[in-house]
């Protein structure tokens, strides 16, 4: 793959989340990926969640959620294919949209860019209403901003959080 250097680096919010397999490691292994490359530093993990599934076929086991704060030198298309690598290395099969997944890694918002592009809608389209997502952004950084829509604190006291329990007992960590 190759990377592109941009001026910067620039903040990107990347939300991750698996429901199949061991949702743990596969979660801790994006981490440890997206630090492994070139041009990305992780930053904030956030704690992790255990959320209901959102959309999609009913019976899917629980998700897995976290979101991790990056310092990125890459462009947000580059930044969009590594992500997608990621969850390629974990097996991440796409036949059912919102289907059950190893693993998903999407990106939330990158600096204060916007973006309509059907490829790479930034920020996130449904962001702003999923409290799986704002939950654990929010513990990450309480001062957060959604472009577009505010605070994510704000926007997360508007939602329910039924069905999203934050689980201390399941640690991520910052890679070392």
């Amino acid at each position: 793959m190759r990377m592109q250097a941009l001026s910067g680096p620039h903040r990107a919010v990347l939300a991750l989340g698996s429901n199949l397999g061991n949702r743990r490691d596969n979660l801790q292994g994006a981490i440890d990926a997206l630090a492994d490359t070139p041009g990305i530093r992780v930053n904030v993990v956030s704690p992790l969640y255990v959320t209901e599934a959102v959309g999609g076929p009913e019976d899917q086991p629980e998700y897995f959620n976290a979101v991790v704060l990056v310092d990125t030198f890459l462009s947000p298309e580059m930044l969009l294919e590594r992500a997608n690598a990621v969850e390629e290395a974990f097996q991440r099969v796409r036949t059912e949209h919102w289907g059950p997944r190893t693993l998903d890694v999407d990106i939330i918002v990158y600096a204060d860019k916007v973006s309509d592009d059907p490829h790479l809608t930034i920020p996130h389209p449904r962001a702003h209403e999923r409290a799986f997502v704002l939950a654990p952004w929010v513990d990450a950084d309480p001062a957060a901003e959604l472009p577009g829509h505010g605070r994510a604190a704000d926007l997360l006291a508007k939602l329910s959080m039924a069905g999203v329990v934050r689980r201390d007992d399941l640690e991520l960590r910052l890679p070392e």
